[in-house]
């Protein structure tokens, strides 16, 4: 497993914690696939009966994933799946490519700041599986582009960056459904910091283009093709 703390949840436990762990666990990964319809109310007993939990972790669950904007709530109360704006989601993107080679191009960077974070990144496996992946590793990667920016000194601009990674957080997750994409990251991840340690910051520039543009394909595409089964009424 690539790390403990966003390893995912297993339906497997009996206590409390791990149902609803496992619950919230469940309905992000059908929120994100599109599963539920647009405009369905997720009401907490019938998802309770569909997941097999009480109604106590669906409503926690819930009340997480409305944090997280993957789900809107009704104005008398209840939820319903969020539809991700993914023209705003295009602009904001492009706003992250500024700050991001803003960043790598200020220099000189920290070089023991990088040598941490290259130490970090060396020690994560990535999954073998896509069961074994989960969303929430979006997190884990934004602390690496936040820490790269970080190394450059400018804490203004850090701060900019990451109120751009919070507003896209819900759409970036997207790109963290199969194991393939979460070893990629990983592997492009050392390759720039590498990079910029070896003092060939042409090279990092060049390898963090190449990893933003595919990312952000790849989320397009998923986030696009899970609206589209939203529209068409997904699984329920």
């Amino acid at each position: 497993m690539y790390t403990d703390r966003y390893t995912a949840s297993t339906r497997g436990g009996d206590t409390p914690g791990s149902r609803g762990a496992w619950a919230y666990t469940e309905l992000k990964r059908r929120l994100l696939a599109g599963d539920y319809r647009l405009g369905r109310r997720l009401g907490e007993a019938a998802l309770g009966k569909e997941l097999g939990v009480s109604r106590t972790p669906i409503r926690d669950a819930l009340a997480r994933l409305h944090v997280e904007g993957l789900v809107v709530r009704f104005p008398e109360g209840g939820y319903s799946p969020s539809v991700p704006d993914l023209h705003t989601v295009a602009e904001l993107y492009e706003i992250r490519r500024h700050l991001e080679f803003g960043a790598l191009r200020r220099g000189p960077h920290d070089r023991d700041r990088l040598q941490l974070l290259a130490g970090e990144w060396a020690e994560i496996a990535a999954p073998d599986r896509d069961e074994d992946t989960t969303p929430d590793f979006v997190l884990q990667d934004e602390s690496f582009h936040l820490a790269l920016a970080e190394a450059a000194g400018n804490a203004a601009l850090v701060d900019q960056l990451r109120g751009v990674n919070e507003r896209i957080r819900s759409v970036r997750m997207h790109d963290f459904l199969t194991a393939d994409r979460v070893a990629r990251t990983i592997l492009e991840h050392r390759s720039i910091v590498a990079s910029l340690l070896a003092g060939e910051g042409g090279r990092a520039e060049r390898e963090l283009a190449g990893h933003l543009e595919i990312s952000e394909r790849v989320v397009a595409d998923r986030a696009a093709a899970a609206v589209g089964r939203m529209l068409a009424g997904g699984d329920s």
